[in-house]
């Protein structure tokens, strides 16, 4: 199993959305980055658990808890003429991007990105070096033990 944090901003899908979606499930769309691809479409297995991160808002941070319920698959929404997701170099026999499918396991206190930033023992986390920008990164196994304890 691997560890993961996965960046959503509230105002697309937010943790309390996806509380309220059918079987608490979505689809992990829109990934335009090929880093971030590539680690869903090569990495990512049902079974992997990952931090549910709130970005792009006021207060950015660990929401929840998933758990990644569908091996990655052909992003839809590249194939629809017209949508901010669309591709027009990507087709349905060759396409560029993917997602997986999470599940709610837990929402979670805020842990915000100022407290994550406090202690020392994550220093090293990919989402808190500078420039760091991909909406999928993989979590330590360690940094994910350190997280859960803050969590509890």
């Amino acid at each position: 199993m691997r560890y993961w944090l996965m960046k959503s901003e509230p105002s697309d899908v937010s943790i309390d959305d996806l509380a309220s979606f059918p079987d608490q499930t979505v689809d992990w769309y829109g990934v335009r980055n090929y880093q971030a691809r590539n680690f869903m479409r090569d990495q990512m297995k049902p079974g992997d658990l990952a931090f549910f991160y709130h970005s792009n808002c006021d207060v950015p941070g660990i929401a929840g808890i998933v758990e990644v319920s569908k091996q990655a698959y052909p992003d839809r929404l590249q194939f629809i003429e017209g949508h901010k997701y669309h591709d027009p170099k990507s087709t349905p026999e060759t396409p560029r991007w993917v997602n997986v499918d999470v599940k709610l396991v837990r929402k979670t206190r805020l842990l915000s990105l100022q407290e994550l930033r406090s202690y020392p023992e994550l220093a090293t986390m990919r989402i808190l070096q500078r420039g760091n920008r991909l909406s999928i990164t993989p979590v330590d196994p360690r940094e994910w033990e350190f997280i859960m304890q803050l969590l509890k």
